[in-house]
Order: structure tokens, then sequence, then C-alpha cells
């Protein structure tokens, strides 16, 4: 059995969840008073996870510290929200358990409460991810046949996904949602295949509409797509499914099609480019250099398989009007905790709000034990933040505690301020739409390190583990 938060546990706030033991918090984030700090710890040797401490204070007593200064003055990016992939399969999966224990992982995942990590923002894939069990469109049809005016689009095989979804937005209305497809029916692609092709230049304003049936045949699900990405990871054709669209294709996808179809119709869904990694910015700055294009564009998205989460703020710095979005990063079956907690805590979840991004999301939600379920060729090795084992029990992998250090503390609507940094403590930090400050920490360092938290004259002496994460918030 393992004990998250022994504080809690011995205040006597518990919440059973499978066979494990789950105490977040005996105190709500919300009742801490005046100068008291209070923070929560995950150490990389796995030993602490998402675990309260004693609170420290704002005082004015000197030291000889180290000094991370928090400026509230100096005032950055909106965020909007912190989460996952909910593909196909993590829905499959979650469904697996009992009843009882599917309602309380949801609320776990998506409430608001002290037992929760407050998930705030999802994404979807339009059509099959490779994280389905079978890759399927909303349009598929015998091979040969062709429906340019839509009238086979279905949203079928998303009737799992689509429940589950009515339920988070019962657990939280506000969640936002950007969506991507993997790919285009396979008749509208040039190789007529779910891998790879491209798309058909003769199909881009019928796929221009498949968008708008998707979004509108999700709105009258109860559904909001906040945000759409023409392609996921648009120059990676070896996935299955997926599509090869390099920056030329869309950007006159969206210049010529797209965007006027949206307006057309009225749609306010945001149009999001790229979505793919940081090695190549200039993807987007390509489209967005076009003003044609550039007006009906909300921003870009970027992974980090490739390349430095820098690029993103070399994308801000061309286009400073422009948001941009994290909007995937894998943990692996072959990674180690300490690992994952330390290189995602400081590149996705410190990089990516540094750089601008209003997003910071992990990939898939979850799996089963033998990473599953995957199409053909899709990924054998992304492990969910959670392991679904049996209709009982589950895992809170490595993936679920990146992602809470900052959602259950960071709700949408808070704003980036200034936090310095050290030779090896990298830090964001935030001021929520309550005016709490909250600062989040990663020591990439192997021995502990000291230092004050220093904020309008006054400073709270900390010390952070080797290799950890914290967030701090008064």
């Amino acid at each position: 059995m393992e004990f998250h938060n022994l504080y809690s546990f011995f205040k006597g706030t518990a919440l059973l969840c499978g066979v494990v033991l789950f105490p977040l918090s005996c105190t709500s984030v919300a009742r801490h008073r005046g100068d008291e700090v209070q923070y929560w710890l995950t150490k990389g040797d796995g030993s602490v996870k998402l675990q309260l401490q004693t609170p420290v204070k704002l005082v004015n007593t000197p030291n000889d510290f180290q000094n991370i200064e928090i400026d509230n003055s100096q005032k950055f990016q909106y965020v909007d929200g912190f989460g996952y992939t909910l593909t196909g399969g993590s829905v499959e999966v979650i469904n697996r358990l009992s009843p009882s224990k599917r309602k309380a992982l949801l609320n776990e995942l998506f409430g608001k409460d002290k037992n929760s990590i407050s998930v705030s923002y999802l994404r979807l894939s339009i059509g099959a991810s490779d994280l389905d069990g079978e890759v399927f469109s909303y349009d598929d049809l015998p091979e040969g046949q062709t429906d340019v005016s839509l009238s086979k689009f279905s949203l079928s095989k998303n009737k799992a996904l689509i429940a589950m979804l009515q339920e988070i937005l019962a657990i939280n209305p506000k969640i936002k949602i950007i969506a991507a497809p993997w790919s285009p029916p396979v008749w509208m692609k040039d190789n007529e295949k779910s891998k790879g092709g491209s798309l058909k230049p003769e199909f881009y304003d019928v796929y221009a509409r498949y968008f708008v049936k998707y979004i509108q045949e999700m709105k009258k699900k109860g559904i909001d797509i906040d945000a759409i990405t023409p392609q996921n990871e648009p120059l990676h054709p070896g996935n299955n499914p997926s599509l090869y669209m390099p920056s030329t294709q869309q950007g006159d996808f969206i210049k010529n099609h797209l965007g006027p179809v949206f307006k057309a119709n009225g749609i306010r869904t945001k149009i999001v480019v790229y979505d793919h990694n940081c090695n190549k910015p200039e993807y987007a700055i390509d489209i967005l250099k076009d003003p044609e294009a550039y007006r009906y564009i909300d921003g870009s998205a970027f992974h980090l398989y490739e390349g430095d989460i820098s690029a993103l703020t070399t994308v801000h710095n061309t286009f400073p009007d422009k948001n941009l979005y994290f909007t995937e990063q894998w943990t692996g079956s072959k990674g180690s905790f300490n690992e994952d907690l330390n290189w995602h805590t400081k590149n996705v979840i410190i990089g990516s709000m540094r750089n601008w991004s209003r997003t910071a999301l992990e990939w898939n939600l979850a799996n089963d034990p033998q990473y599953g379920p995957h199409t053909e060729g899709g990924c054998t090795e992304c492990k969910g933040a959670i392991t679904i084992s049996d209709n009982e029990n589950f895992t809170r992998n490595v993936a679920y505690y990146i992602i809470a250090h900052a959602s259950k503390f960071v709700p949408a609507g808070s704003q980036r301020i200034a936090s310095t940094q050290t030779d090896h403590l990298s830090t964001v930090a935030f001021m929520t739409p309550s005016g709490k400050i909250v600062l989040i920490v990663h020591n990439d360092h192997k021995e502990d390190e000291n230092f004050n938290i220093k904020f309008a004259g006054k400073t709270a002496a900390v010390r952070i583990s080797g290799q950890s994460a914290a967030t701090y918030i008064f």
C-alpha cells in the first residue's frame, strides 16, 4: 500500500481508489492564511508523490541562501490549462473499471475538491489516433467510393468517448478541448491508405467541411471544441494513422478552404497550426507569414520529441500576438520515474510555460499493462498517466504527477509572472484568478538545495530534495 501523503493520512482524510489509499491533502489549497507558504513535493526516487509538506512562513529574517525572486508586476501569457489526450484507448480501459472505481477516478482527475488533481484541458483525436483499438474516420466508405456531400458522416465510432466527455463536463463544465486528426478518410488521400500519403487538392474543400461537421456534431452532444489543428504531426507520415502535410499544403488548406469555410459557417473554434516538434519552428512561421492565412490562425502547437522548447519563443518573438500551445509529450515503457519526472517537469511544465505556451499536455491518459489498445503500427510503448489493471485496480504513473504539480494548483485563467532561476533550480510562477501565487520548482541537482522564495520584500526559506519537483502556494 502506497501512502502519498502521511500528513493527510494521520488527519484521517483519504480516498480509496482501487487498492491504493490516496490522500492528496488534508488541507484545501485555499485554506492557507497570511504569509504561510504551503507546498507539495514529488521526489524522483518515487518515495514521495505529491505529498503536502510542513508549511513555511514568508518573513523578514535575512539568510545566505540563494534566492528565487517572484515579481508579479511582470506579467506574461494567460494559461488555458494542463492535461492529457483522451484517446479512444483511454476510454476503453477506463470503462473496464467497476462503476464505483470509474466514477472515483474521473472525479479524482477532473474534480475540484482537495482529493482531485483538477485537469483543465484535454486533447482529442478527430477520428482514430494510433492509440485507438482500430483505425477509423467519420466517413469510411468501400474502396473506390467518395462522399463529397459528407452525407455518410457519423460520430458512431466515438459513442463511448462522447459519453465519457459528457461525464467529464458534468464534473468540470469549463474544461477546454483541442482536437486534431491523425488522418482524413482514406478516399481523400492520394495513396488511399490510413498510413502516410497526402490530402488530394480536389478534396481540400470537402475536408474543410468535414471539420465543420465534426465541430457541429460534437456541439449537438454538448461538447464545445475550443481549438483544432489541421493535422497531428504533419511531418511524420510513418504512424498509423497519419498524413504528410508540409507547411505549403497546410497554409493553402487554411487560407483558401478551412478558414473561409469556418467563417461562412460561423465556426468560432480556433485554428492552430503545426502540432509537431520543436525542431521546425519555421513550419509555423512560414504559414503565419502569409497575411491571408494569418488572419484565420489563433496560434501554433508543439511537441518535443526533437528540438528545444525555446522554439516556442522563436515563434512568439516573430508573431507576438499569436498564441502558443504545448500539446503532446509521451512517457514510455522503458523510462524511469526519476528520469521522466525530472525531464518533463523541466521541459514540458516549466519549459513550455516560460516559453509562452498556454497549455502543457502529456500524451495518453490511460492504457492497460501491455500499453494497449493501439492500432496495428501504432505506438507499442506509450505509457499512460494511469494504468488500468482490472475492473478494481489502477496505478498512477509518472505523467499523473508531472501534470498534477501544475493542474491541481494553477487553474485556467491564471497568468504567468516573473520568477528567477539558478544553476540547478528551474522555476515558473503564476498569479491565479483568486490572487494566489503559485511557484513550481524543479531541482535537477542530485543533492538537496536550500533557497529562499523571495516576494514583496519577504523571504521563505525552503529546502528541496535532489532531483525533485515541488509546488509552492501562498
